[in-house]
């Protein structure tokens, strides 16, 4: 704000302030009640009304009004771009399921339209607020003091990077993946270097890095992706883990034995709620779901939970009727935006990944937080700049010892 144009505000003196409060106790209340909301927002208490002139609060209110004028029109039109997207949804799957076919009109063919007029004004008599405390996200240290607390679990965590890779390659081979998906979506997801530790936002040590999400490990995990995996498919790690227990040699089999009944109580809480995505992510949130993340740093359990994040998008597209082995990109689109969305992209005809928007395969949320996505804005574009990356971070060490595991 220009000093020139700024109001010193004066401290009143007792006897200024007792005359006020005499005045006010002679007006009527329904007067006083009167004068009080004609009163500007800059005379309401906590304001900062003593530095801001007659003139400012009519500049704001002008701006507001023309910024208030202009979001409303925006919002007609994403309004009705955003419901066009739910419908032809809903009509491809319904197609889909009859077993119609699906052609460029079944899309949304033109861009979300972006706002381009004036920012919303910042209100000169508004109190200054200070920045909202910022919540810490869990980091691994509170997935394994969680673990340990409410399973007494403590993770067999590898002796190093080559034996967690050399389990991972065994259990992904083992079930059908090959060694180009297992380490492109590994150096898409992982960076091309990660350990398999790696938390999202953690990647390097560089100074005040702080974690920006709770995915964990060379396909990064999120708690309510660990909690939802081991729900669909605990059975499944169970028998894995019990084969390898009756396959070991002592002491190691003790060692596998040992974690079989916590793992049945992990399974038990994880299928404690209906199996849908949002009662993972609220079980995930808990102290127990907290927990269960842990088990992706168990050398033992780990590598399952990771393969079985894909295999749920590979046999989805199986079910589906889909014959040919999905890339790594078609793999990383199912994981991106859901295997339902994600598979509409996958078996769309190649001259139609040009055209179609990626904003069709998106809720609208989703869609305006996710700039690659916004930046990549056709199916073409975002499969081919998945895959630049992926070329760039295979040739990564790690990436590299992944592939020699397999």
């Amino acid at each position: 704000m220009p000093l020139d144009i700024r109001i010193r505000r004066h401290r009143r003196s007792r006897r200024e302030h007792n005359v006020s409060c005499a005045i006010l106790r002679t007006v009527p209340l329904l007067a006083l009640l009167t004068i009080c909301s004609a009163l500007p927002a800059a005379a309401q208490p906590g304001s900062r009304a003593g530095n801001v002139s007659a003139q400012q609060i009519t500049e704001y209110r002008q701006k507001l009004a023309a910024y208030e004028q202009a979001r409303a029109q925006f919002e007609v039109k994403a309004e009705a771009y955003w419901s066009a997207i739910a419908e032809k949804r809903r009509t491809r799957n319904a197609r889909r399921r009859d077993g119609h076919a699906i052609g460029p009109e079944h899309y949304v063919l033109t861009q979300p339209p972006i706002y381009s007029g004036p920012a919303r004004p910042i209100d000169p008599t508004a109190p200054t607020k200070p920045p909202p405390a910022r919540t810490p996200l869990p980091v691994v240290a509170d997935f394994l003091r969680h673990a340990a607390g409410e399973f007494q679990f403590t993770p067999r965590r590898p002796q190093s990077e080559t034996e967690f890779k050399a389990a991972y390659a065994k259990v992904a081979a083992a079930h059908g993946l090959t060694r180009e998906q297992a380490v492109r979506i590994y150096s898409f997801e992982a960076g091309g270097n990660g350990k398999y530790d790696v938390q999202a936002g953690l990647e390097s040590s560089r100074p005040n890095a702080r974690a920006i999400s709770t995915a964990l490990g060379y396909n990064q995990l999120l708690t309510a992706n660990t909690v939802e995996v081991l729900a669909e498919q605990g059975d499944a790690i169970l028998s894995g883990l019990t084969a390898a227990m009756h396959a070991a040699p002592e002491p190691r089999r003790r060692q596998l034995a040992a974690k079989i009944p916590t793992l049945r109580k992990m399974l038990a809480f994880a299928r404690s709620v209906p199996n849908a995505w949002s009662a993972h992510v609220q079980l995930a949130k808990t102290p127990k779901g907290l927990a269960i993340h842990a088990l992706n740093l168990d050398v033992d359990i780990g590598p399952w939970l990771q393969t079985h994040k894909l295999l749920t998008s590979v046999r989805f597209a199986a079910r589906k009727g889909y014959t040919r082995p999905l890339t790594a990109a078609e793999l990383e689109m199912m994981n991106l935006t859901g295997d339902g969305n994600g598979f509409d992209m996958v078996t769309m005809p190649q001259a139609l990944r040009a055209q179609v928007p990626t904003s069709n395969f998106f809720q609208r949320g989703g869609y305006e937080r996710n700039p690659v996505a916004i930046r990549n804005n056709t199916v073409a574009k975002l499969i081919a700049a998945t895959d630049a990356r992926m070329d760039k971070e295979s040739t990564l060490p790690g990436a590299r010892a992944l592939a020699t595991a397999f």
